[in-house]
Order: C-alpha cells, then sequence, then structure tokens
C-alpha cells in the first residue's frame, strides 16, 4: 500500500491536553521502536482499519488501507476505560491518489498524572467504525479476571467495611492480585473492587471491578508495568440487598514485604517524562540511589528502567527554574557543588548496580568538576560549597571523601583517586568541623573556625560514609575508629537521637532538603554497622520505628518516633526506605 501522513487539527475547544511520557504526543510512527496489533482488524465497507502500538514506548497509532480519497482514520483515548475519550487524535485523510494513510503516535499512558489510558483506531469510509478498546485489562504476573480460588497466598491489609451485618474485606495475594470478598451476606448482595493509580484520589478506569452477587470478586493487578503505574491502590467495596448505600474500606497498597512496600510507594512518584522525582534535584539523586539500593536489596529487576531513564533524560542541560533555581550546565554540574557530587554518588550506585561502564564514567566527569573546587589557599584545603567560593561545609566535603574513595574502589590500578581521598579525609578530619563530642557541625567560618552550625544527620552520615568507603581503600584500623567514634557520637547524642530514635532538629517542620537527610545517615550508618558489626541494633531500631510510621497505602513519615504531625512526600519515602534496608 501507499501511505501518506496528513495531520487534521482539531478544533481547539476539543483538542486534548498533549501527553509526555518517555516521548510526547505526536511523534512520527517511523521512530517506533516496535508494532504489534493488540486487537482485531475493523473492516469498513471494504476499508481496513488497523490499531498499531509500539510496547516499548507506550504509543499507538491508527492506519486505513483499501480506501479511497478523503477516507479518514483518528485514535481515541480513554481515561475511564472506554466511557468517554479524547476523539479524532492525529486525524488523518488519504489525498490524491493514495489508498491509505496513518495517524501520528499518541501516548496509551500518562503516569505523570497517574492515568492509565486505552486507544482504539477509528475509520470514516462511507460510514464510521472503530476496532475494540486495546488493554482494558491490567497485567502484571497475572493479568485481570483471574479466579480468586487461584490465589498465591492471602492477606487483608486493612480492616474490613462493615455495613448492616456484612464484613466486606480486601484481600491481596503474594503477587499484587486483590479482590474483595463478603462475609455475613444475603443473595443479592454485591461485592466490588475499586482500583486507584493516584493514591485513592480518584478511579476512572478501575471503578466496580468484578460488580458481582457472588460472595467474591474475581482477582486484579495492583501493578501496570507496561504503563509504568506503580503502587496501585485498591479498596474493597459491598452493597447490601435491602438498601442502595454501600460500604468501601479503606485505600491500600499491596506488597510482599516492607522493603518491596516502600519501594513501590517511591516509584510511584517518579515521573517518567522528565526522568525525576519532582521537583527537587539534589534530593532526585539521593531518592535514585534509594532506589538502586533497594534493587541491589531484593534482585527486582523491574524498576531498572528507572537508572536509564534518569540519565538518559537528565545528563543534557536545563536553565534555571527546570530543575532548581540553578541552571544544569550538562553532565549533572551546577554551581552548587554539593548537589553536582551527590549524582556522582548516584552513579556510582547505578554502577554498582550494573555494571554499565558508561555510570562509572560519569561519576568520574562529576568527580573531575567538583575536585576542581579544591582549594588549599582557604583553610589549607577543602572543597568549596558552591562556584562563588563562598563556604567550606561538612557536606561537600564529606561527598568528596566518598566519592574519591568510591573511585578508587571501582577503577583497577588506580593511585591518583586515592591520594585525593587520604588527603581530603585527613582535611575533614582535622578541619575541626568534627566538634569535641565527636558530631560534625555544618561548616567553617571565613576564619576557618567551627562554626557552631546545627548538627544534621546527613552532614554526620556522610563522614560515617567517607570514612567507611577509605578503609576499604586502605585497610587502615584507624579510619574505621574514626567512624566508630562518630556512629556512637550520634546513637548516643539528644542532638540526633531522642529516646532511641534518630530525630533531626527541625522535626516536624523540615524543609524539603533536610526532609531526606536521616536516609542520608542511615544509609552510611547500615554500612558501618554491617561492616563491623557494632550498633546493629540501634540501625534496626530505626528500621523498626521507620516502617511503624505507614499507612494503609505505605507511604512512610518524616518523624520515625511517629508523633504527630508527621509530613510524607517522596523524600521521606526515600529517606525512611533507607533505614529498611540497613
Amino acid at each position: 500500500m501507499r501511505i501518506a501522513v496528513a495531520l487534521l487539527l482539531v478544533s481547539a475547544l476539543t483538542a486534548p491536553t498533549q501527553v509526555c511520557t518517555l516521548y510526547c504526543d505526536t511523534r512520527d510512527p517511523s521512530l517506533a521502536h516496535q508494532e504489534t496489533f493488540p486487537v482485531g482488524t475493523k473492516v469498513l465497507n471494504g476499508r481496513q482499519v488497523r490499531l498499531h502500538v509500539d510496547e516499548a514506548d507506550g504509543m499507538a497509532w491508527a492506519s486505513i488501507d483499501n480506501g479511497v480519497l478523503n477516507d479518514s482514520v483518528w485514535l481515541d483515548r480513554s481515561w475511564d476505560g472506554g466511557k468517554t475519550w479524547d476523539g479524532l487524535l492525529g486525524k488523518a485523510a488519504i489525498p490524491g491518489s493514495w489508498t491509505g494513510t496513518r495517524t501520528l503516535m499518541f501516548n496509551m499512558y500518562d503516569p505523570s498524572h497517574h492515568r492509565r489510558g486505552v486507544v482504539r483506531a477509528c475509520g470514516d469510509a462511507q460510514g464510521v467504525g472503530c476496532t475494540e478498546w486495546a488493554y482494558t485489562n491490567v497485567c502484571d504476573q497475572f493479568c485481570d479476571g483471574r479466579d480468586a480460588g487461584s490465589a498465591a497466598g492471602d492477606t487483608q491489609p486493612v480492616p474490613a467495611a462493615t455495613l448492616n451485618g456484612r464484613r466486606f474485606s480486601l484481600h491481596v495475594d503474594n503477587t499484587g492480585m486483590a479482590w474483595t470478598a463478603v462475609a455475613g451476606g444475603r443473595a443479592g448482595d454485591e461485592v466490588w473492587l475499586d482500583r486507584s493509580w493516584d493514591a485513592g484520589a480518584s478511579w476512572p478506569d478501575g471503578s466496580s471491578l468484578g460488580r458481582t452477587t457472588n460472595s467474591r470478586t474475581a482477582m486484579y493487578a495492583t501493578r501496570d508495568p507496561r504503563g509504568w503505574l506503580y503502587g496501585g491502590a485498591v479498596r474493597a467495596c459491598g452493597r447490601a440487598v435491602e438498601g442502595q448505600n454501600g460500604s468501601c474500606t479503606a485505600w491500600a497498597r499491596p506488597a510482599a514485604d516492607p522493603v518491596s512496600a516502600a519501594t513501590e510507594a517511591l516509584a510511584a512518584d517518579y515521573d517518567p517524562a522528565t526522568g525525576w522525582w519532582p521537583s527537587s534535584w539534589w534530593n532526585s539523586a539521593v531518592a535514585l540511589t534509594t532506589l538502586t539500593d533497594s534493587l541491589a536489596r531484593t534482585g527486582n529487576t523491574g524498576l531498572r528502567w528507572m537508572i536509564d531513564r534518569t540519565f538518559t533524560v537528565n545528563r543534557g542541560t536545563f536553565p534555571a527554574g527546570q530543575r532548581g533555581s540553578d541552571p544544569i550546565e550538562g553532565d549533572f554540574r551546577s554551581r552548587a557543588i554539593d548537589d553536582t557530587a551527590w549524582w556522582g554518588l548516584a552513579w556510582l550506585n547505578a554502577y554498582d548496580l550494573t555494571r554499565d561502564r558508561r555510570y562509572l564514567d560519569e561519576a568520574v566527569v562529576i568527580a573531575d568538576y567538583v575536585g576542581g573546587y579544591w582549594d588549599t589557599g582557604t583553610c589549607g584545603g577543602g572543597v568549596w560549597w558552591d562556584r562563588e567560593r563562598t563556604y567550606k561545609n561538612a557536606v561537600t566535603n564529606g561527598l568528596w571523601v566518598r566519592l574519591t574513595a568510591a573511585l578508587h574502589n571501582r577503577l583497577p590500578g588506580d593511585t591518583a583517586w586515592l591520594a585525593r581521598a587520604r588527603t581530603a579525609w585527613t582535611w575533614l578530619d582535622h578541619s575541626g568541623m568534627i566538634n569535641s563530642s565527636g558530631l560534625v557541625n555544618d561548616g567553617l567560618t571565613s576564619s576557618c573556625a567551627n562554626n557552631g552550625g546545627t548538627v544534621w544527620s546527613y552532614n554526620q552520615g556522610l563522614a560515617i560514609g567517607g570514612a567507611v568507603e577509605l578503609w576499604r581503600a586502605t585497610g587502615d584500623t584507624s579510619v574505621l575508629d574514626r567512624a566508630r567514634t562518630l556512629a556512637g557520637a550520634a546513637a548516643t547524642s539528644p542532638a540526633l537521637t531522642r529516646n532511641g530514635i534518630l530525630t533531626e532538629s527541625c522535626e516536624p517542620n523540615c524543609d524539603d532538603n533536610a526532609k531526606q537527610f536521616k536516609g542520608v545517615f542511615a544509609r552510611y550508618f547500615g554500612e558501618f554497622a554491617r561492616a563491623t558489626g557494632s550498633y546493629q541494633d540501634y540501625a534496626r531500631r530505626q528500621a523498626e520505628a521507620a516502617w511503624s510510621t505507614r499507612d494503609s497505602l505505605n507511604r512512610l513519615g518524616l518523624r520515625w518516633s511517629g508523633q504527630a504531625p508527621n509530613p510524607q512526600d517522596w523524600r521521606t519515602q526515600a529517606s525512611a526506605l533507607e533505614a529498611l534496608l540497613w
């Protein structure tokens, strides 16, 4: 057949908002990485209307063949399972003597806004007709509609809902499939399952799943890896036969274990379109490091794509305001030297997991940039916090020790990075930032004295982590002894630990930066505890405390003590997840 692409503009009154996931709507089908046909061809007065899908990129397009001049084809996309839809997407008409044409490609999913779409191809050839909707069922390890009698396990994550003596209960199995059951019911009672991709805020494509008058529904998936939708929430609902009122349980996110539960809740906030967790630049580097730690611990490969996606999308340049207040100048560099160094550690972690050399190479590029701000002309050494050289502080120099020692431990035959790591550690340890109590203050004054600034947990953790990595590089037990002093000070001082629980001084009103500090501490304290066998009870206590803050959606709070108020967002999630991984 001969094909021409002719995109006709739809009225602005009906034009849908452009969706961007891996790519944006209206991508050329010639760029598709795959071509599949998930539903049958619609034959319309001898014409063939087909739905084409690129599953690798989550995009679809429509075509019409065996047609004549002005026959047209378009794509419909629905966000509520086919009840309503954005129509005439990419509408194209056969021109001239051509016998076929096709639309441009449109996204089937919108994980950035927690929406799951279905699509169909439609044509007008002396009458309008459409294919079936594609992907109305969600498939993970198993697909929607599986018999609950085949469940692999049975747990009830939230209390049952009650109504007129009935108990409507939510059940999940070990594969993330969920169903509803009723106890104490009567003939004619109804049960169903609701499913939401935005933590229960809405459920347009998941309302009344499996509605039945039987004692239980079929099972439904709570993850949609094809659509990059993780951590789907479900609730069980029912209606008594003698009334019109219904009752539902709380929303819950099924998960097999605490680490998986916390990881999926973190993944649910990742934005594939922009390749980060909006909208914090350095926090996203730390969140990626935490995600990588989790994948290494659990062996989960289903979320590894986030590592490549983050690298691919964010390696370039961004003007001020897109990734933070500063421009990003390529290779994750900015005027904030500490922000840049966090990405160096993130890519070293990615290399450890994947053995993909490009991540190690990127860490070297970043470290070369950071090392350019080491300056012996002020305070005898140390890396400046910013390009303007206004401050020498603990976070930047703790990062530098860790980064240089870690590079040495991953580059065979290296001597240069080891020399830098030794020099950096000696300078940090003797800079005065570590006070007589073994606690790390924030930085130095202009006269190179300890400024008495807040003892933040992440500064303490980075000093411990830098020492542990240097000990791995050198075997120098005096460095490990210093790490033990720092760990002991953190575990016993009320500046960081209250009633046995790691506590940031800003709680409960920490800003978006400080929400993630404790996770950095937990990561490196945990490394020390595993390496030495010391303070394992303390590390375990933090894990238990962090997990105890969860709600039914496995969201974890800022305050591991559990006190209210207890803010929750993806930063507190990443922080608490790191504690679970000790």
